[in-house]
């Protein structure tokens, strides 16, 4: 007797339809999973085996073969004990085998029968929505899964459950989706005091998501500022939020089966590897850059970081995505995130201060930030000194602009790119423009055009250079409702630019 039960096996954020395949024929007692699974996935004959036996179910002294197809797709993860354990069910006639035939589940068996819940609902959700299936996972998961809406999502506690939802004993409910998550409350941006210069940099990097680094002492309050910026970012669009739940869902990471509207933010150490920023590891999961995908990605001590990791960052600020290849997989990962970096001027961090400055100074600056690569930090649309703050501006009374200030005019200004690139397939913001896209939106008069030649001349512009400076003065036009850049809006551009190092 055979029969059929459907799965998923994920490729990055991609739900592949997978086949599980169970046989019971006559020879020597026996029970093999082939079509290269995992560890986790072999393991899951003495869950399965556990799980009947509370259920009080023996399995025959006969040749039990459990194939997944397709052979040539890894299997990972414990998610496929679920469907191993129905495949059986329907050859051994304890469950109808038509009833599996529009049905796909996934689901991990713990040892007395109870289903615990696994990575990956949302995506098997959409890939049973594709597929026209109904879906069965874990009862923790169903409100995870039951987002996608287009697909009935049934959630039962056990194995047992399960079994007498597909005999039609018992149907279960339908899932219901789980309770969005509100906004969290963020720290105030007035609660920084001083670094005018420095608020108006973020305002502007949030606005057009445009990548920061800021240079400055200790305790000049560039985490305090980078901290505060999803808080003046607008919510995700729908698109985006799914996009986003995704590659959490993927990652084990949706909490409570909600999905959240608010912009991820994503600060690792600098002693991360290059798996965890990029993504990999022995199931290529997705790294940080990834669980960014759509919010902030935040690089405290940017020069502390291995030089390959920081170098690996080129590819998805370039292209939006990441690429992790390994001997047996070959994924793509969404990364389009806010980049925003900070870093002492030098080790000790007092370089600017003469009477604290070590020994080595200016030397030690230099080779200090040179653990950023030219190209690298090439790919910084801005860059700016922030520098202490004096006692006296702390002692000041008063406050500054509220975050709920400045997020209504990034809002405003994000409202003007949506309507631009509308129609636009890859472009959403200010910094995706390409140069067609720039000679477009942003066309320069006369005099702009004379400002933006003198400083490409006296700096050695790169092209890259150009256009990234001219996103951002499309930007700073959006922030004052401009239809067109103008000089003003160019030189703002220029002098974040241009006030850190060399601009290229």
């Amino acid at each position: 007797m055979a029969a059929i039960a459907y799965t998923v096996a994920f490729e990055g954020v991609e739900a592949r339809l997978v086949e599980v395949q169970c046989s019971v024929s006559p020879g020597l007692p026996g029970f093999g999973i082939v079509g290269l699974p995992d560890k986790s996935v072999s393991e899951a004959r003495e869950r399965v085996r556990a799980a009947f036996a509370a259920m009080s179910i023996a399995l025959p002294s006969r040749r039990l073969t459990v194939n997944m197809s397709p052979a040539s797709l890894p299997k990972e993860g414990s998610h496929f004990d679920l469907p191993i354990a129905l495949a059986i069910l329907a050859a051994l006639e304890i469950i109808p085998i038509e009833a599996l035939g529009d049905t796909l589940s996934l689901g991990e068996l713990a040892l007395d029968g109870r289903l615990s819940p696994v990575a990956g609902a949302l995506p098997a959700a959409m890939a049973a929505a594709e597929h026209e299936r109904a879906l069965i996972v874990p009862h923790a998961c169903g409100p995870e899964a039951a987002w996608v809406g287009a697909v009935p999502v049934f959630a039962p506690r056990s194995l047992r459950e399960a079994v007498d939802h597909l005999n039609e004993r018992s149907p279960l409910p339908r899932a219901t989706p789980g309770e969005a998550h509100d906004r969290d409350i963020f720290d105030d941006l007035s609660e920084v005091k001083g670094q005018e210069r420095a608020r108006r940099a973020v305002e502007i990097a949030a606005a057009g998501r445009h990548h920061l680094l800021m240079v400055g002492p200790p305790g000049a309050t560039k985490t305090m500022l980078a901290r505060r910026i999803p808080g003046i970012l607008p919510d995700l669009t729908p698109q985006e939020a799914l996009e986003t739940s995704v590659i959490h869902s993927v990652a084990g990471l949706l909490k409570n089966g909600g999905i959240s509207r608010e912009a991820p933010f994503c600060q690792p150490h600098h002693s991360a590897s290059m798996a965890a920023i990029v993504g990999g590891g022995r199931q290529a999961g997705p790294g940080q850059v990834s669980l960014a995908h759509n919010g902030v990605l935040f690089m405290d001590e940017l020069p502390e970081f291995e030089r390959r990791v920081i170098d690996a960052l080129r590819e998805p600020i370039e292209t939006g995505e990441i690429h992790v290849a390994r001997a047996n997989a070959h994924v793509r990962y969404p990364a389009r995130f806010l980049l925003v970096a900070a870093a002492n001027p030098c080790r000790c961090g007092n370089l600017a201060d003469a009477a604290q400055a070590c020994s080595r100074a200016p030397v030690c600056g230099s080779d200090y930030l040179g653990r950023i690569s030219g190209p690298m930090m090439d790919r910084f649309d801005m860059r700016m000194e922030v520098p202490q703050v004096s006692l006296e501006e702390i002692q000041m009374p008063g406050r500054g602009e509220s975050t709920a200030c400045v997020a209504k005019r990034v809002a405003a200004a994000r409202e003007l790119q949506s309507h631009r690139f509308a129609e636009h397939p890859h472009a959403r913001v200010n910094a995706d423009a390409s140069g067609a896209d720039l000679e477009k939106i942003a066309p320069l008069d006369a005099d702009c055009r004379e400002l933006l030649t003198r400083a490409a001349a006296r700096f050695g512009m790169t092209p890259r250079g150009y256009h990234r400076i001219l996103r951002v003065a499309r930007t700073i036009a959006d922030l004052d409702a401009s239809p067109e850049v103008k000089q003003p809006h160019l030189a703002e551009a220029l002098s974040f630019r241009l006030v850190f190092g060399n601009p290229d």
